[in-house]
């Protein structure tokens, strides 16, 4: 009998040994999911850095197509589903930028188990959107190359990063504040700066057609060979055409993107005589410590570059 209630006793303790445990373990357990920083991925670095002026050091990033890579196509790789999946906020373009190669993106967001609308975020959902001339029911994705869409976009994302980490909210709205203040300056001294160029010099030729947002912000005509890169490039159609709008104006220079192959631009400038007077940048930042590796100073750049080559200075 005693070695009956000895036993009983012994499960007895266990088990509320086990229970005091288990209540003491759950405050711990809570404090780490409550504490832990918002985790925001993005599809692109452009959009990388723009969230990275919003939450600085508060955030865990991570940036899905990397730096030099077209995010019009793209083949995720298991680290971005594994991050994508546990990520608080997912952060896209939107205006079809990501829906190349059978629609990666969307495949992504469904094996992620995500939602568009709710932890799934175009940061262009406020950019009024400009189509293709080739398709005009399809959107031209490159609203960030205008910086007043830029700033709308730093907004966006940076609303849904309050919402979802209220206690952060006041730190995130100080950043947004000092970061659209420095894009809004830049953005009002070029707007002011293209329209001292003649008109008949102000032909921005570039190989995609990707400066429609650019070139109704800063006063320039857009041409170029092909209109976007998931399409054919260099046909010899697209050069006469893109050769004639040059006969019929004063453009002093030629430029190619970063991100594509200058052999088309170089057809082009043996047979005007002009010269590509420099590379600029569309789809992604610079790599890490070169000019151009941020939002802002890939603007900068182009902005410059374009000027100075509209100019022949």
């Amino acid at each position: 009998m005693i070695k009956k209630v000895i036993t009983v006793l012994a499960a007895w303790i266990v088990i509320v040994g086990g229970v005091f445990w288990f209540i003491h373990r759950q405050p711990a357990t809570q404090t780490t999911t409550q504490n832990h920083k918002l985790r925001v991925v993005t599809t692109n670095s452009i959009l990388e850095d723009m969230v990275h002026n919003i939450g600085k050091d508060r955030i865990e990033l991570y940036s899905i197509v990397k730096r030099g890579t077209d995010p019009h196509e793209y083949d995720p790789r298991p680290q971005d589903v594994s991050k994508t999946s546990a990520a608080d906020l997912v952060f896209h373009n939107g205006l079809n930028l990501e829906t190349g190669g059978s629609g990666w993106f969307k495949k992504l967001v469904q094996t992620s188990h995500k939602t568009f609308g709710k932890d799934v975020i175009s940061a262009s959902g406020q950019v009024k959107a400009l189509h293709l001339t080739t398709n005009v029911n399809e959107k031209d994705p490159h609203a960030w190359l205008d910086l007043a869409n830029g700033i709308k976009y730093v907004q966006t994302m940076s609303k849904a990063m309050q919402k979802a980490d209220p206690k952060n909210a006041k730190f995130y709205q100080r950043n947004t504040k000092t970061y659209v203040a420095k894009l809004q300056k830049l953005h009002e001294t070029a707007q002011l700066k293209f329209k001292d160029i003649p008109a008949k010099q102000r032909l921005l030729v570039t190989s995609e057609g990707a400066f429609k947002y650019f070139s109704k912000a800063y006063h320039v005509t857009p041409a170029y060979i092909w209109e976007i890169n998931t399409e054919s490039q260099g046909t010899p159609a697209q050069i006469r055409s893109v050769l004639k709008k040059i006969d019929n104006s004063d453009v002093k220079s030629l430029f190619v993107e970063s991100s594509v192959s200058p052999k088309s631009m170089q057809k082009v400038a043996k047979s005007t005589g002009l010269k590509i007077h420099a590379k600029i940048f569309t789809d992604s930042l610079a790599s890490k410590g070169s000019t151009g590796d941020t939002y802002y100073t890939m603007m900068k750049w182009n902005l410059d570059q374009i000027y100075g080559g509209l100019t022949n200075n």
